[in-house]
């Protein structure tokens, strides 16, 4: 895989942060997590930027802090689940780098993410519904652009971090460079 990035997309509580971190020592490459990178850059969490601004100023936020990581050699990126939704994002990461799509069915998720250690008020909510009634709408909208962009698609269900990551590690190793087709990357906002 050489210099290239391996940029992780997929839904809140499909581990992407756990994972990145054991990842990342596998490698033997820096680890870098938007969502946190967006916290030091504005000293504001996710849920404050979202709070005063709404949505759109958390995803401004997040695109300047992925114009910077894009730009990075050989480095492991957790990102946020929508930053992919912006076609921006995602001609900028891939130029660097090979997406790997941590995933899991929206149950499994939604158990994640409400036994979370700050629970659902750690990122706010989407739409307002409940955590499985919400997992399950924007998961459908954002599943054709994780299917479309992933290199490579890992369930997550069932599996420890480090098992996860000796995975993605032993993939990446064995690929010199991208087997992506290119696609329209054209896509309507979502959140």
């Amino acid at each position: 895989m050489g210099a290239r990035n391996v940029p992780l997309i997929g839904y809140r509580g499909s581990g992407k942060t756990s994972v990145g971190r054991e990842l990342a020592k596998l490698l033997e490459r820096p680890f870098f997590d938007s969502d946190r990178m967006v916290f030091a850059k504005t000293g504001r969490t996710v849920g404050e930027i979202v709070e005063a601004g709404g949505w759109p100023a958390f995803r401004e936020a997040e695109k300047a802090v992925i114009a910077e990581l894009s730009a990075l050699d050989q480095a492991v990126i957790s990102l946020g689940g929508g930053a992919v939704m912006d076609p921006d994002n995602v001609a900028a990461l891939e130029e660097r780098g090979k997406f790997v799509w941590l995933k899991a069915d929206a149950r499994t998720l939604a158990r994640r993410m409400q036994g979370e250690k700050n629970g659902s008020g750690q990122r706010p909510s989407l739409t307002g519904a409940g955590t499985l009634e919400e997992v399950e709408r924007v998961l459908a909208e954002r599943l054709p652009v994780y299917r479309a962009l992933a290199d490579l698609a890992v369930d997550t269900a069932g599996k420890t971090p480090a098992g996860i990551a000796a995975e993605i590690a032993a993939a990446v190793s064995d690929d010199p460079a991208p087997r992506r087709v290119k696609t329209d990357r054209r896509r309507p906002h979502v959140r």
